[in-house]
């Protein structure tokens, strides 16, 4: 442990591991450390991964990588307590190689990743924490850790520590996480047949289907449900920002029981075997959340860093991303000979802000605030579009154009025709 590394990379999850890859591909000496028993083996639950992010990485990871399902259908639903308002999208062209996106079971995914590292020459090290950052004046110099002699140095740092990252927070790096920026969710999956999953979505062997869900399920705060289906599994989770939860009494495992009750959920997973359930916090502040992610030798990567699209729930794709990007601004540098500094780790910036991910994020930058201070798109709509669709699917002798005098009454009647206009433009604002 005296020798020193050109990069240690701190977690193993989707950011760690895609910039330990990078890094030993690249010829770096690399060590990543985990505080996991395994790499993954905090990750229980399941996931959807986006092919265009691990091929930019590992091009023929279908090979060989543990996979789920490919997906062929996307569904968007809106609840309210007995019903929902929703659209999906199913294609044919999904249905060809190469597949866009796939569930996964994190757990799988991630010790398969971290073997890909190993195999192209990184150094991982488990059931070890990280207890803070080594400095020489301002600059990172390695790491501590709670092994006996546990000084480790390196040339740079990469904290990929997920979102509550004590490293940066403790090393001034950025301040402390706001509750207002993090979700807490809850996820649990499910077991049942095959056979079952394809013939209730109505899937062949290998294909996935997705839901998104928002509405009443989440009690007026700001959150967002989902369900994946795996092979033999299905993964439904909901998740709610943290200082809501700090509001109201209800806990997020209410919230998912809740949801597992609901008419149009409940007969999805009857009948199935819950094996595992998880809690962690996501970062759903957004771009203006993002902190300082470079300086004198360390850079921050995933989670850590804030980088996940809430709007898309997007957020494996922007951590391999992120990850990638760093290890390639370091081993660029490496190859030119100039030094891990301050103001050569800036390229780190420049290609996040000319990728993907600072620019969607930019694009959704009112939304937290939008939503935070908005609680009738999760309250009030959800009823209100529920009525209207079943009002004018209703028949019961009334034409239909009363029926749209009706529906327009009890829009103006809840939110008034200046809310219904300010409503409109606050949701036009945070898409924009």
């Amino acid at each position: 442990m005296a020798e020193k590394f050109d990069v240690i990379v701190v977690g193993a999850g989707m950011a760690g591991n895609a910039a330990a890859y990078t890094l030993a591909k690249g010829g770096l000496k690399v060590l990543q450390i985990e505080r996991g028993e395994t790499p993954g083996s905090k990750n229980v639950q399941g996931a959807i991964l986006y092919s265009d992010a691990i091929e930019k990485i590992i091009p023929d990871f279908r090979d060989d990588a543990p996979l789920e399902r490919h997906l062929i259908e996307q569904r968007v639903w809106i609840l309210d307590d007995n019903s929902y308002v929703g659209t999906n999208y199913r294609s044919e062209d999904f249905n060809k190689p190469p597949y866009n996106r796939y569930t996964i079971i994190r757990a799988h995914f991630d010790q398969w990743f971290s073997k890909k590292a190993r195999e192209v020459g990184a150094l991982t090290i488990c059931e070890t924490t990280v207890t803070e950052l080594l400095l020489d004046g301002k600059k990172v110099v390695g790491v501590m850790t709670d092994r006996k002699g546990g000084e480790i140095y390196a040339d740079a740092v990469i904290l990929a520590d997920g979102v509550n990252s004590r490293l940066a927070t403790k090393a001034g790096f950025h301040p402390e996480i706001k509750p207002k920026d993090v979700a807490l969710a809850v996820k649990e999956i499910h077991f049942l047949p095959q056979e079952t999953i394809e013939a209730r979505f109505n899937i062949g062997e290998e294909e996935g289907v997705v839901i998104e869900m928002a509405g009443t399920i989440s009690e007026g705060m700001m959150g967002t449900a989902f369900l994946y289906t795996n092979k033999e599994s299905i993964t439904l989770g909901i998740g709610c920002m943290l200082s809501d939860f700090k509001k109201q009494k209800t806990t997020p495992y209410e919230l998912l029981d809740k949801m597992k009750k609901h008419p149009s959920i409940a007969p999805l997973i009857e009948g199935g075997e819950m094996k595992e359930y998880a809690a962690h916090l996501i970062p759903e502040g957004g771009y203006n959340a993002v902190p300082q992610v470079y300086g004198d030798g360390w850079l921050i990567a995933g989670d850590a860093g804030m980088f996940v699209n809430g709007i898309h729930r997007e957020g494996s794709n922007l951590a391999m991303t992120t990850g990638m990007l760093a290890a390639q601004t370091l081993v660029e540098l490496k190859q030119a000979g100039k030094a891990f500094t301050a103001p050569n780790l800036s390229k780190y910036k420049a290609k996040l802000d000319d990728s993907f991910v600072m620019k969607d994020l930019k694009k959704y930058r009112r939304m937290p605030d939008i939503f935070h201070k908005n609680n009738q798109f999760f309250t009030t709509y959800p009823t209100l579009l529920s009525k209207a669709a079943q009002t004018i699917i209703r028949v019961d002798g009334v034409d239909k154009k009363t029926k749209e005098k009706e529906i327009k009454k009890s829009f103006i009647a809840s939110r008034s025709v200046f809310g219904l206009i300010g409503d409109a433009f606050k949701f036009w604002r945070a898409m924009e």
